[in-house]
């Protein structure tokens, strides 16, 4: 069981960045050892909020998958200029499949509305209360990238990978996604729960016969019973089924599904509760804990992220799995 593994975190499992929020990550291991760590991260003078405006996907390598990380470059930004991704870049997950490299995020846009970079900061600095901020929050989409080498270039696609329909509204956001014994990609994201006078989120998978899509949204949630956020999934080819983690606020849970499309509460449904053993028997206890992220190795869990917000400072922590 994942809870049983947990270990202490030490300073070098504390991934922070001066001048920045850094949010996330999503871990891959090259075919010479070395981990690269992919993750969000933007400029503190936008404030928290600017994750929706100035977040850029940048790319870390460590010799361990718990760190210490050390930066190498920025990714993806907004590319501007009309795209469907004009503005920010945010959450990613990196993948390989097929002998390349998927790094598959999430942006949004202002539609047919003009605006100015003053605009933008703007929005950063006012928060969810700002009238654009509703026209961002719905243009989310998640789309993908693609390389031959972890180094890049990557080269992007001219539309989101997916629309929301069936068990989740008005964006799609969040990705998760493995490959399955059937050979087909099962990919997660999160939307509005239709119908919902409450603000919660539901997850749904869709399915596809290639890694950039076309997708198919399936008709069954994966979750519509609680409000969640932020999921990862992989496949472990041990044990034959599909694993998915996520956070619900309080705590960070687990389902599991055999087929990739019926998911269930895992054995080990509730993985942590919102706090880290740090190494001297204290918790850092986080305003916020999201993001969640576990690598797989050699059949095993190796580490569990966390992306944490405490007070105004946000970071991820790479907690150490025995």
């Amino acid at each position: 069981m994942i809870s049983d593994k947990i270990q202490a975190v030490i300073q070098d499992n504390i991934f922070k960045t001066e001048g920045y929020y850094n949010w996330g990550a999503s871990i891959i291991k090259d075919e010479n050892g070395k981990y690269h760590n992919f993750y969000a991260r933007w400029k503190r003078e936008y404030r928290f909020f600017g994750w929706l405006t100035y977040s850029e996907v940048a790319h870390a390598v460590s010799d361990s998958p718990s760190g210490p990380w050390e930066y190498v470059e920025t990714v993806l930004e907004g590319r501007r200029n009309g795209k469907w991704d004009a503005i920010t870049a945010h959450n990613p997950k990196i993948k390989h499949f097929d002998g390349k490299y998927y790094l598959y995020y999430i942006s949004t846009n202002m539609g047919e509305k003009n605006y100015t970079e003053d605009d933008l900061i703007e929005i950063s600095e006012t928060g969810y209360n700002h009238p654009d901020w509703k026209i961002l929050r719905p243009n989310q989409r998640t789309g993908v990238a693609v390389s031959e080498s972890l180094n890049g270039p990557w080269e992007r696609m001219d539309e989101p990978l997916i629309e929301p329909s069936g068990p989740i509204t008005t964006l799609t956001v969040n990705p998760a996604i493995d490959k399955g014994k059937d050979s087909k990609y099962y990919l997660i994201v999160k939307g509005d729960k239709p119908n919902e006078t409450k603000f919660i989120r539901n997850q749904a998978v869709a399915i596809a016969d290639h890694p950039a899509g076309p997708f198919v949204i399936q008709e069954k949630p994966v979750i519509d019973y609680l409000d969640t956020e932020d999921m990862s999934v992989w496949y472990d080819e041990n044990r034959e089924r599909f694993y998915g983690v996520f956070h619900a606020h309080s705590f960070i849970g687990m389902i599991t599904s055999e087929n990739g499309t019926d998911w269930e509460k895992a054995a080990n449904y509730k993985l942590t509760e919102k706090k880290i053993l740090l190494e001297d028997g204290t918790y850092l206890i986080p305003n916020r804990m999201e993001r969640p992220f576990v690598l797989q190795a050699d059949g095993e869990p190796k580490v569990l992220v966390v992306a944490v917000k405490k007070g105004d400072d946000s970071y991820s922590v790479y907690i150490p799995l025995n």
